[in-house]
């Protein structure tokens, strides 16, 4: 992996030849949130459940029967979706009304950011996936970066994820489903679970969205890989809360419920409400129990935090 040579402070400058102020951009994003109804229903924020964390033997409808039976209303898939039927996405929306829940966001592109030769096929990529979030009422795709490109240099990587990410912003720009706007969530990962990963920092990730400086893209704030990779979570929040636009949420080691581990949640939902945070937060843990009673602890922390 080609280690960065800049500090973050250059990093940022390199990056952002046409940087808005964070003042600036922050007022972007909230002209675009302020525009649309509030998605949290639980509190200043919503609550969902990244699905392939529970049940994966289990049907798909039966696995949203067991999210609605601990409280959730809201669902976040993986490509799930890439080989069903015409029967199949039937019944799936059909069990998602029932119910009363939402797809509020996917993720399963294949194609890299961090690498300028994969740009066109990943624009191609997601303008095909489109449709399918359409049909699905789904408004927002997780985006990774790829890993590290060999002979490349980092700041070179970098550049290209600020220049994909606005391409990808080109093509859902003012873009709606189901009434909010489409949006694109960068994601960090940890070297430990993908040691060739590009974005394993987020504070770097956020210099990548201040750069692309587009209000529908935004950052998915994964606590459990930053808490592997470099900690100090709370503090990247409160300097970047306007950037976020989706949180996962799981405790280290082990990728289990919170509170099982290191990550002080109590603290961490604490000060998503002060900061006033009304996107989402997902669950993204393996439960080593029964995954319904879970989840519904991992709710009420949530919301009592």
């Amino acid at each position: 992996m080609i280690k960065p040579k800049l500090n973050r402070r250059k990093f940022a400058q390199t990056l952002g030849g046409g940087l808005l102020t964070s003042a600036m951009v922050g007022s972007a994003y909230t002209s675009v949130a302020q525009s649309e109804p509030r998605t949290a229903s639980e509190g200043a924020y919503g609550l969902s459940v990244m699905l392939w964390t529970i049940l994966r033997d289990q049907p798909f409808e039966q696995r949203l029967e067991k999210v609605a039976q601990a409280g959730y209303r809201n669902v976040e898939l993986v490509g799930e979706y890439a080989k069903w039927s015409h029967e199949e996405f039937t019944r799936a929306i059909a069990k998602r009304k029932q119910l009363g829940m939402r797809f509020d966001c996917t993720a399963g592109l294949k194609h890299s950011l961090c690498n300028p030769a994969e740009r066109d096929a990943l624009v191609s990529e997601f303008r095909a996936t489109l449709p399918i979030m359409e049909r699905l009422e789904c408004p927002a795709m997780i985006v990774l970066s790829g890993n590290t490109v060999p002979g490349m240099t980092f700041e070179g990587q970098a550049r290209s994820c600020v220049d994909g990410l606005k391409a990808l912003g080109a093509v859902v720009d003012g873009k709606k489903i189901s009434g909010e706007s489409v949006r694109l969530l960068l994601e960090n990962i940890d070297p430990e679970e993908n040691p060739k990963y590009f974005l394993t920092s987020v504070a770097r990730g956020f210099d990548i969205i201040k750069a692309v400086n587009h209000p529908q893209v935004q950052f998915c704030y994964d606590l459990f890989h930053e808490q592997i990779a470099e900690g100090n979570l709370i503090e990247k929040l409160e300097k970047n809360i306007q950037h976020v636009g989706l949180i996962h949420i799981a405790d280290v080691p082990g990728r289990h419920k919170p509170g099982t581990g290191e990550i002080n949640f109590a603290n961490i939902f604490r000060k998503l409400r002060d900061l006033k945070y009304d996107r989402m937060v997902a669950m993204e843990f393996l439960p080593t129990g029964d995954p319904v009673e879970e989840l519904r602890a991992a709710r009420e922390m949530a919301v009592a935090g």
